[in-house]
């Protein structure tokens, strides 16, 4: 089911923005985004994303911005470059030479600049820029969860107008069967009608062949059936349990008992509405997928 789900968190130093998308899929597709300072936190991302979603091709992005002044990694150390520096312009002096280039040189100069470490003052910014990631991604997440609950809600509304539609079909055809009884017993009665009168008639056959065509023409139970799926495909959808594919086994069952019916039918009218109950579950079974 897709979704959406987008959180920032924020303090004096840094913001952190996390992104999560979501697109039906059968099975959990995880893609990350991350800063690489991040990169060592996939799987922990990657538990927390599976905590909260099943399935689906995710993508999930983290950009953290620096809002607060920016200490650089590396700076000039400058009581060592200007020693560097006197010293060269002293050097020059003494051979009569230009100076111009001395401060450029003394930059050059072995431990003109100090690497900031990675002290504790560097662990607990990378230990507070974490918790803030993980409460950001814990934010999109439940976002992007109540936004596939809301499409959810929408598409069980939608559920149960097809199952109405597929039952409200079936009062058609339980109110035409009785016309379409009438209709195969006047031709049955004729097909009789020809053998009594021909002097070969095999009595035994005939109950063989009367029974043949009664059974292949009666559609109560698949009537009966249909109705029973239809109340079951009701109950799961008010189920609070994640049944997805429990209803794509009903939708399969409930097209078994429409295509029996359009088998037996042999009547154009029980046939249209049989055409139309298969649309409707046509549409049952695309959304279907779609849930968990």
């Amino acid at each position: 089911m897709t979704g959406f789900g987008t959180a920032t968190v924020e303090n004096a130093g840094f913001s952190v923005t996390v992104e999560v998308k979501s697109l039906n899929a059968k099975v959990l597709d995880a893609s990350f985004r991350l800063p690489r300072n991040l990169s060592d936190k996939e799987i922990e991302l990657r538990n927390l994303l599976t905590q909260s979603l099943e399935r689906g091709k995710v993508n999930l992005s983290v950009d953290v911005q620096r809002t607060g002044e920016v200490k650089p990694r590396v700076s000039v150390n400058r009581a060592l470059v200007s020693a560097y520096y006197r010293d060269l312009v002293a050097t020059a002096a003494e051979l009569g030479t230009s100076p111009n280039d001395c401060f450029r040189l003394a930059l050059q100069m072995p431990e003109a600049y100090s690497f900031e470490s990675n002290g504790e003052e560097a662990r607990q910014a990378a230990a507070e820029e974490w918790e803030h990631t993980r409460t950001a991604t814990e934010g999109a997440l439940r976002e992007c969860n109540h936004f596939r609950e809301q499409e959810g809600n929408a598409l069980e509304i939608k559920f149960y107008e097809y199952a109405d539609r597929i039952q409200t079909l079936l009062g058609r055809v339980a109110d035409r069967d009785p016309h379409r009884i009438a209709a195969v017993r006047e031709r049955l009665r004729k097909h009789v009608a020809d053998l009594v009168t021909e002097e070969q008639f095999d009595r035994n056959r005939f109950e063989q062949e009367l029974i043949y065509y009664i059974e292949k023409y009666d559609i109560s139970e698949e009537k009966v059936r249909l109705i029973t799926h239809l109340d079951y495909f009701r109950e799961i959808l008010r189920a609070p349990d994640a049944n997805g594919k429990k209803l794509n086994f009903i939708a399969q069952e409930i097209g078994r008992e429409i295509n029996t019916i359009g088998s037996k039918a042999n009547d154009a009218e029980i046939q249209r509405c049989v055409i139309e109950m298969k649309e409707e579950l046509e549409k049952i079974k695309e959304q279907s997928l779609n849930i968990l």
